[in-house]
This record gives C-alpha cells, structure tokens and sequence, in this order.
C-alpha cells in the first residue's frame, strides 16, 4: 500500500519550504550521498507516531497572476493537491488573513481532500496572538498554531495529518494487475513504448486518469498477466523556470515510483547514461522497487558483433548501484523486443516478493562466516547471531549481532551477495538492518 502523502500548500512566503524542513529534518531516515536525493528536493519520507509518509513541499499559490513563473508554480501545486492524502494549507500571523487566503481555501475546497489549517510564525509560546482566531473565518476548522522556525505546534499538526490517513493495513480494493512506472529523462522514448505495447498488442485496454494531471494509467492484458503501465511523461524545460521544472519533473517520478511494483528505466540507446539517468534510477533504487533497465533506441545504433556487449558493460559502470537490475535492449518504434518486457515484469515483480525461511537464511549465513569471517577491530571480533527476513517489496533482512559498530559496510555487502548468489532475487535491492542483540526485530 503505498505510503500517505501530505502536501504544503499556501500563498508565497508564508514558510512552507521552512516548515518542510523542520517536518523532514527531524524525523527523516533516508542515507545521504545516494543517487536520487538532491539537496533542493521538494519530497521527503518521514514518519510520525509509526506512521510512514511521504511530505510534499510546493510553490507559493498565487491565485490571480499573469507572472509565468508564479502561474507554473500554481500548476505545480495542484499536482500536488491532486496526489495528496491530506493537504496542509499553511498561512502567516504576521500578514494576517488575506483574500488570497480566501482564494486558495476555496482551491482546496473544491479538491474535496482533507484539509488542515495551520497558522505560520506563531513563535511565542502562551496565549496566541488575537489576530490567530481570524482565521476561523476560512471555514476549515480550527487552525493549528505552528513555528517552522522553534518548531513548536509540528506534533500537533502531524496528529490532524494522521487522522485523515487510511487505516493501517487496509488493503486497496485493485485487482491483481502488475502496476508499472516508466521513468527516465525526457525523449528516452516513455510513451513511444507504452504506445507501441497499447496501439499494437493490447487485448483489454481503458485509458484512467492517473494520480497526477500528466500521467496516464493505461490498463494492458495478455497472455503473460495483467498490467497497468504509468506513463510518466513530463514538461519540457522552458527559460526562466529551468530549476522548478526539474523539481517537478523529479516530483512526478516520485509519485509515479511510489505506486508502482516495477519500475522501467528507459535509456536513450544514442546517448548511453547520462547524470539524469543515473538521478531517476537512483528514486527507484532508494524507493525498494524491482527495476528493469530498457534501453530504448537501439534500431538507431550502429551495430558490430560487440556493440550490445559494450553497451551492456556501459550501463552496468553508470548505474553500478543497480547491478541487481536485468538490461534489456529494445525498439520502441519498431517494436523489437517489446514482447519480452512482460515476461521479466512478471519474473522481477515475484522476485521482490520472494520470502525465504530463517533456517534457510542461516544456513547461508553459517557457510559465509566459514568461507570469510567477520571483522576484527582492536581485538573485538564481531558475532553474528542470526538472520531472519521482516519485509518484501523489497525483500528486507535483520541481522542480530554483538555489536553493531563492528559490522562493516564491506562485510554486510559480502553477505547480501551471498543472498543473492543462493536465492536469486535478480531484479530488486535488498534491505538488510544491523540491530545488536536486545533490540527488538522492528525497532
């Protein structure tokens, strides 16, 4: 099930990018310097109280503007009204309530999604300022006072999030199809290849409006299973707003990558890997989804008898943290190839899925401690007590230890490759966590 979303939405300046990252500075566990995280995001993952979720920053709503970067903002903010579970409309004490104010709570309204009010800057702690009881005016309930500065009020706006969140464990009511998101920089070839699957081959087809406005859920079935394909096509860069595109362009794979169960990383065969390759494969990567690397274009290359060898190798150096992930080198426009997506879909979809025993596990884990033993710091040898699988999607791994600070990176990397090289698990990363012994298997 994918995780809640919370949108900030709000007039320019009231401190929405300030309370974004207070929200997300404090209770964000995601591991730096990975492909995919930039230091400017508009998206973080956090949690609250147990509850995962993803946080969504936004430009400021200028609701009557002729300014074309403000005007793109705007647009941008209603995608992300779109894909919200709970949109935060955060306002400012300081200017008081407004009639953009006004404006943008009935833009919300209209969405029909919950909505918590929060008053911005209220950074004294006491009885709140007079002017914070206009804001009643609204019709949206009771505001929350919050400083994004201090902090203060942030516990309390997460609990009114919280409430509106679906209950833990509900299942969607969907069917079993495969629901597959096609990333990648722009004219990689996305919807030439979800065109191709849906004008040529289909059997069942209805076209849906997805989450966002620029995404297209396309329902496809065939003899290998059924499938939804998120085309995830995106804005061309325009002058000016070069830097907001690239964000939201960033924003819209999120969301698609969020939803899905496998993700296609389409590369322009003329181009080999590029750094915006490397960025959206780097969302799928952190994201925990079974991937596959299609390299789209490949009529376009000249070709000797080595040339898918060279290109295979190219890819394998530029995405090297996503060695797990088939490549398959296809023609959108021709439709070389294409026949076989569905067949790895499948086969990545499963293994993701894979569960393994914890006697099996710790067989694996006996016979790599004898063939390479743990490491030694000062005298200390790191023990290894045991491995047992909590998660799938993707498939994720606790091991129990005498001390965690013992546990190299190098050594955790050798075991997850010795998974790897007994169970398969071709097509998705793995997530192994290190707790020493006492700690709690969910903790």
């Amino acid at each position: 099930m994918p995780k809640p979303i919370i949108a900030i939405v709000g007039r320019p300046n009231v401190g929405k990018s300030m309370l974004f990252n207070k929200l997300i500075g404090k209770r964000l566990s995601i591991v730096e310097d990975t492909p995919g995280v930039t230091r400017d995001r508009i998206y973080g993952e956090s949690d609250w109280n147990g509850r995962a979720f993803t946080l969504v920053d936004t430009g400021g709503i200028e609701p009557r503007t002729d300014n074309q970067i403000l005007e793109f903002m705007r647009e941008q903010a209603q995608i992300a009204i779109d894909t919200a579970t709970v949109i935060v409309f955060l306002t400012d004490i300081r200017t008081g309530l407004t009639a953009s104010d006004h404006e943008v709570a009935n833009l919300l309204l209209r969405s029909g999604k919950p909505i918590v009010l929060a008053v911005n800057k209220m950074d004294s702690i006491g009885a709140p300022d007079p002017d914070f009881y206009e804001f009643y005016n609204l019709g949206l309930g009771d505001p929350v006072a919050v400083s994004a500065v201090h902090g203060h009020g942030t516990g309390d706006l997460l609990d009114a999030c919280v409430e509106h969140f679906p209950p833990e464990g509900e299942e969607e009511s969907e069917d079993d199809a495969i629901k597959v998101a096609v990333i990648g920089k722009p004219n990689a070839g996305k919807s030439s290849l979800v065109n191709k699957i849906l004008g040529e081959n289909r059997m069942i087809v209805s076209d849906v409006a997805g989450t966002t406005r620029d995404a297209i859920d396309s329902r496809f079935e065939n003899g290998k299973g059924k499938f939804v394909f998120i085309d995830t096509a995106g804005l061309r860069k325009k002058s000016r707003v070069e830097e907001n595109i690239e964000k939201y362009s960033v924003l819209r794979a999120v969301m698609a990558i969020e939803r899905a169960d496998v993700c296609l990383i389409m590369i322009d065969a003329t181009e080999g890997v590029t750094e915006q390759d490397t960025k959206v494969a780097g969302m799928a990567h952190e994201a925990g989804k079974a991937s596959i690397i299609v390299v789209n274009k490949w009529d376009l290359v000249t070709k000797d008898g080595k040339t898918m060898d060279r290109m295979r190798e190219e890819v394998r150096q530029g995405l090297a943290f996503m060695t797990y992930a088939p490549v398959l080198f296809i023609s959108a426009k021709t439709g070389q190839r294409v026949d076989r997506l569905f067949e790895l879909i499948d086969y990545v979809s499963n293994q993701a899925s894979t569960r393994i025993t914890t006697g099996m596990l710790n067989e694996v884990l006996a016979d790599a401690q004898a063939r390479v033993q743990p490491p030694t710091d000062k005298g200390r040898r790191l023990k290894i007590y045991y491995m047992t699988q909590v998660g799938i999607r993707p498939p994720h791994y606790v091991i129990f230890c005498n001390d965690s600070r013992l546990f190299h990176f190098s050594y955790q990397r050798y075991l997850e490759n010795c998974i790897r090289n007994t169970f398969g698990l071709e097509g998705t990363p793995i997530r192994i966590s290190i707790r020493q012994k006492g700690e709690k298997e969910g903790s």
